[in-house]
């Protein structure tokens, strides 16, 4: 199985280019269930556009580097160029740069303060673990 790959190399460290709504639906299928072809994404879709608008959004996101596309026999497959966590590392420090002036405080802050912020003790006590090991680490490197 052949594996085309989007745009080159030299492209790969800028910031991922935004995503519609549509494409965004149709990598959280692709992502749900590891591989998909055109026909298993369009039945995957909740009000899903023509099958051909989904062929063609696959297109796209294989050429915006999001999708990866094998041969698989006569139809091809699609699968995520990159692991979820990755990715979304990736458009969350796209985000924070872009509204947040680059300050993570800040975004969790945005985060903590709206009606979804409501954290449970466990979720808590994971981000004050994470900020202990961070700390740790800034002394570690001698910030």
């Amino acid at each position: 199985m052949a594996i085309r790959k989007g745009r080159d190399a030299a492209h790969a460290s800028s910031p991922p280019p935004p995503l519609s709504r549509r494409e965004r639906q149709i990598l959280d299928v692709i992502y749900h269930l590891g591989k998909a072809s055109a026909a298993d994404v369009h039945a995957a879709m909740p009000d899903a556009p023509t099958y051909t608008t989904v062929r063609g959004l696959l297109r796209i996101l294989v050429e915006k580097n999001h999708l990866l596309q094998e041969q698989d026999g006569r139809r091809y497959v699609y699968l995520p160029a990159t692991p979820r966590p990755a990715a979304g590392a990736s458009h969350l420090k796209h985000v924070v740069r872009t509204f947040f002036g680059g300050s993570a405080a800040d975004a969790m802050a945005a985060l903590l303060g709206s009606d979804k912020g409501q954290l449970s003790d466990s979720e808590l006590a994971r981000l004050q673990t994470m900020l202990t090991e961070a700390r740790r680490n800034r002394r570690g490197q001698g910030i």
